[in-house]
């Protein structure tokens, strides 16, 4: 069965919500079972994922019964939602019970508050070892979906597993939403250990949060999470059953890392950054522990069962010493490739266990990683290569704002969301990345739009 979970303890507790429920692997094996019986072949499904137990076991049981679902956010705009169903026509559709009526379906069964409905549509042919479908990046909108084979899961969860030494005593927050990949990778990984998740869509600002956030024993954010805690004092509570802290989907402001490695360290805790993709299954890298102090913002080194290489601007690859380039990952958790319609959904492995990661980073000589920027995200301005991600990293680390960098290769322009610094950014942008003051331009917003995963939605 899907991670094993058929060999856990029947009556071990697997995972307590929002709603104060909670069931056993037990439970979920029986759902497993009682899920095939209404859809008992091998077809494309839609959930609409919340944070709640109905979800998790619409997603436990699709990939028991080798049913492949593409997990999108049950608050995905109607006008993209609708697109992604007309391109890629699921049979079925596991949903909130509350939103049944609005789809205009069969509704085939119900349980946990939600509901299985059938489509009418024809689903399209799947490749044999297809698993899941992710929107890339904690888009809800984009066609484009990254494929996942069974084994990219079942080997992302044993490298998480692995890494974090995880066992069935853990008490996991899990707040990341479900259709982001790190949400679905401490889901998996946690699960796999025979663990407990502590699985919440509230909001950081709201007490029940807290409430079960003091019985967690480990939590993962992203940056935009640990803007609000560390906002909120987090760093001055007492939660004396948290024992790891982990970060990804992101970097983290030195400022900020520093304080949570510091923090980490006065109260005998673990801080520990992760690095990852949704092409290959969330983690790639983790920074130890122990070095959180020491290396700030580096990614580490490759996670248990992967390997990081650099391939330079001459095409030469490179697996030690010092060395900056494109860094590229290998790994049994390196996904099937992507899909751009229905059509996609038939092919096999195109990446092969290796992926070329876009992101350019540095490699110290104690062999840890650094990311510096993408690829992509970058402009060249009158000869001059500006990274957006350094110019965006700068800024929050000496203004007390928010802020996106985009533009074209005539003109820098700068988002932020503090009126009184528009004046003083030009002249410190000209001095950090020498770009004439003509070419930039700040302009004010009142907030830089992100998705429910922290990820900022282009502005």
């Amino acid at each position: 069965m899907f991670l094993d979970l058929d060999k856990k303890p029947k009556d071990k507790v697997a995972v307590v919500d929002d709603s104060g429920q909670s069931i056993t692997y037990g439970d979920i094996c029986a759902f497993a079972d009682e899920f095939s019986t209404q859809l008992p072949k091998r077809t494309l499904i839609f959930i609409l994922a919340e944070n709640r137990i109905g979800s998790l076991l619409g997603y436990t049981a699709a990939l028991s019964n080798r049913i492949v679902p593409l997990i999108l956010s049950s608050k995905t705009e109607q006008g993209l939602y609708e697109n992604l169903r007309d391109m890629y026509c699921p049979e079925y559709m596991w949903v909130p019970e509350e939103m049944v009526d609005s789809l205009g379906y069969e509704t085939v069964f119900k349980a946990w508050d939600y509901a299985l409905v059938k489509t009418g549509m024809t689903a399209p042919a799947l490749y044999e070892d297809l698993s899941l479908l992710l929107p890339t990046s904690g888009s809800t909108g984009s066609p484009k979906l990254v494929r996942h084979s069974y084994r990219n899961i079942e080997a992302n969860a044993e490298n998480v597993k692995n890494l974090f030494q995880l066992t069935p005593d853990e008490r996991a927050m899990a707040i990341l939403p479900m259709h982001y990949t790190m949400g679905l990778s401490v889901i998996a990984s946690h699960l796999k250990a025979g663990a407990t998740l502590l699985l919440s869509g509230r909001s950081l600002l709201d007490k029940g949060f807290w409430s079960m956030l003091k019985e967690a024993t480990s939590f993962t954010g992203v940056p935009y999470s640990f803007e609000l805690l560390m906002k909120m004092r987090f760093t001055r509570m007492d939660l004396p059953n948290l024992r790891i802290i982990t970060q990804g989907g992101g970097k983290l402001t030195p400022e900020m890392f520093q304080a949570l490695a510091q923090y980490a360290q006065d109260k005998g805790k673990q801080f520990i950054a992760t690095y990852g993709q949704s092409e290959c299954t969330a983690r790639m890298a983790y920074l130890p522990a122990e070095l959180a102090l020491t290396k700030t913002c580096s990614i580490g080194r490759a996670e248990p069962g992967g390997q990081l290489s650099f391939i330079d601007k001459d095409g030469n690859e490179t697996f030690e010493g010092e060395a900056t380039g494109e860094m590229v990952y290998r790994g049994e958790n390196v996904t099937l490739g992507y899909a751009y319609s229905a059509d996609d959904l038939v092919k096999g492995d195109e990446n092969h266990g290796v992926m070329h990661t876009g992101d350019l980073a540095r490699r110290d000589a104690d062999g840890c990683y650094f990311i510096v920027g993408r690829l992509k995200r970058f402009l060249k301005i009158f000869g001059l290569r500006i990274g957006l991600d350094e110019v965006e990293q700068m800024i929050l680390s000496d203004f007390d704002t928010d802020c996106y960098c985009k533009g074209n290769d005539e003109k820098l322009i700068i988002l932020v969301t503090n009126p009184s610094i528009v004046e003083q950014l030009p002249a410190y942008i000209e001095e950090k990345t020498h770009l004439f003051h003509k070419n930039i331009e700040v302009q004010v917003v009142e907030k830089i739009l992100r998705n429910e995963a922290g990820k900022v939605v282009m502005q």
